[in-house]
C-alpha cells in the first residue's frame, strides 16, 4: 500500500498523518511523549499493551511512555499484548 501525501489541511492545521493499529490519526506537529500518543486513539491505548514504532528495514522500537517521540509523516505505530501466555487453556 502506497504512503498519501499529507493533506495541505493537515500543514496549515499543524497536524501530522500517522497510523496506530491501522487507523490514521492526525497527531499534532513535533513531538510527543509515548504516554501522550497512547492518548490519541479512541478508545486510548490500555496499559495492559506495549506501543511499537514499525520501523521499516530495522527491528521495531518499543515506546516507552516517558520516550519523546519527534513525528514525522506517514509513521506507523501498533499495539500488542504485554503478556503472552502461550500454551494456556481452559481445558483440564
Amino acid at each position: 500500500m502506497a504512503d498519501k501525501p499529507m493533506k495541505p489541511d493537515d500543514e496549515r492545521h499543524g497536524k501530522v498523518p500517522i497510523l496506530i493499529d491501522g487507523q490514521k490519526i492526525h497527531a499534532p506537529r513535533g513531538s510527543l511523549l509515548g504516554s501522550q500518543l497512547r492518548t490519541l486513539t479512541n478508545p486510548p491505548i490500555g496499559a495492559d499493551r506495549d506501543l511499537w514504532l514499525d520501523v521499516e528495514g530495522d527491528l521495531d522500537d518499543l515506546v516507552e511512555d516517558t520516550e519523546v517521540v519527534e513525528l514525522r509523516p506517514q509513521m506507523r505505530f501498533f499495539t500488542v499484548p504485554k503478556v503472552i501466555n502461550p500454551g494456556s487453556s481452559d481445558r483440564c
